[in-house]
């Protein structure tokens, strides 16, 4: 009630890219433990190659954060005293 859309924009983004930062570096702790298992099923790289490690979870944390933009959007032209009636 009294939040601009942008301010409900920055909000909902916030909170999704907190969750997408958190899930990233569990992510990126568990696949580093995890690499020693695979290593022998690799052919020709390491199981902890860098240019994976980086630019996967970079990836995937921009579709999430993409995908968090939709929602985010309409929750911007969501009347608040509807969303009130109603919960």
């Amino acid at each position: 009630m009294g939040a601009t859309q942008t301010d409900v924009l920055r909000l909902v983004l916030g909170k999704a890219a907190a969750l997408i930062g958190a899930g990233t570096c569990l992510g990126l702790a568990g696949s580093a433990l995890l690499a020693r298992l695979i290593a022998k099923l690799l052919f020709e790289t390491s199981p902890l190659d860098p240019l994976t490690f980086v630019t996967v979870p970079i990836l995937l944390a921009a579709v999430a954060l993409a995908a968090s933009y939709l929602p985010a959007r309409w929750a911007t032209r969501v009347d608040p005293v509807e969303a009130l009636r109603y919960e």
